[in-house]
């Protein structure tokens, strides 16, 4: 194991915090997003373009030599704790983390790959890992031309496509992207068809698994930092409503099961935070325990933001089962992440490996 890491926040990661939030408040507010989900685009016009571009959150993890900030999976885990609170459609997971990562692992001072991450860094192309969202780091991706379940691919111009002689770069315009109808309508999903041999290879079979890895265990330790800030909003939201809402002319959180149930969740969402930290600092240093605190921190943090929502929607009462209200987005994205980059059983089977655990008889 490597050394203790420091799991606090720094000053840099809170401005980076407090900017971010910023801009989702200002921009994405649940309203915001009430109103476009059920439309054919559900993207916020413009977000995209300040968040990655123009506050360079894009190019956190890519070194400032191949055109990034130069910053650690830390910062990007912070952004991503935003993200999960405002629980807003942007490609960042997919494309500022995943894509980016393998791209990462193929970049030398030139070449194909290199080049394209300039583009990522940027925020001037979106780029797509073309696998099922629920796809595990140790998972093998299916190498057929058709592949069901990619997330952001509608908005994806380029697609990093694993094929049985390496990974190609295709451009989303020369492939077929269909959506489909997801749970989570602020993580839009699509079945997504290229055609052999199209694309440019970026890399052969080996260096390409390696690199696939790479960008999926990156995707899934940070994954768990977006469950962590979803279910901090919830209980956020959770508290401030039971404080306003009275009954019996008392307000109905200081009732003592409701109480309880709150109290239960915030020590959850304590051991939350301190897995889905080691997870992004081990990721930020290349740590070789990074494969066992991601299975953990995404074993952990999955259920912690389901069960979050679920208090969240029935804390609430009736305005809690309401579409006006947030609540539902917040159920909506902590089921479908609580499958995305695998799912908690497949984690705890990790962890039982990398710790040799007997499993359970």
């Amino acid at each position: 194991m490597s050394e203790q890491p420091d799991l606090l926040y720094s000053e840099t990661e809170e401005d980076l915090r407090a900017a971010v939030r910023a801009l989702l408040t200002d921009r994405a507010g649940h309203r915001v997003l009430l109103d476009r989900i059920e439309t054919e685009d559900p993207y916020v016009p413009g977000l995209w373009g300040t968040l990655a571009a123009d506050m360079g959150a894009a190019g956190l993890l890519v070194p400032e030599k191949l055109g990034g900030q130069g910053a650690s999976h830390r910062e990007a885990a912070v952004v991503l704790e935003e993200l999960g609170r405002a629980v807003v459609p942007v490609p960042y997971l997919t494309s500022a983390v995943v894509a980016t990562e393998v791209l990462l692992g193929l970049a030398g001072e030139d070449g194909p790959a290199t080049e394209l991450l300039a583009g990522l860094a940027a925020g001037r192309t979106v780029a797509v890992l073309a696998v099922p969202l629920s796809t595990a780091p140790d998972a093998r991706p299916p190498l057929t031309p058709t592949v069901t379940g990619v997330a952001d691919a509608a908005v994806a111009d380029v697609l990093l496509v694993p094929r049985a002689d390496g990974l190609y770069a295709v451009p989303a315009a020369a492939a077929d992207v269909e959506p489909l109808t997801p749970l989570d309508l602020t993580r839009p999903l699509a079945r997504v068809t290229t055609a052999p041999g199209s694309g440019s290879l970026l890399a052969a079979p080996d260096e390409a698994r390696a690199a696939v890895r790479r960008g999926l265990l990156a995707g899934a330790g940070l994954l768990a930092s977006e469950q962590l800030g979803l279910a901090e909003w919830c209980l956020q939201e959770t508290v401030r409503y039971t404080r306003e809402r009275h009954q019996f002319n008392r307000p109905v959180g200081s009732f003592q099961a409701l109480k309880h149930r709150m109290a239960q969740l915030w020590l959850d969402l304590v051991g939350a935070r301190a897995s889905a930290r080691a997870a992004a600092a081990a990721l930020a240093t290349d740590g070789p325990d990074a494969p066992l605190l991601v299975a953990v921190a995404q074993a952990y943090c999955s259920r912690v933001a389901v069960r979050a929502a679920e208090e969240c929607v029935q804390l609430h009462g009736g305005i809690g089962m309401t579409w006006e209200h947030g609540a539902h987005l917040a159920l909506k994205r902590a089921k479908s992440d609580q499958l995305a980059l695998g799912s908690a059983g497949r984690h705890q089977d990790v962890v039982a490996a990398l710790m040799d655990l007997p499993a359970p008889a």
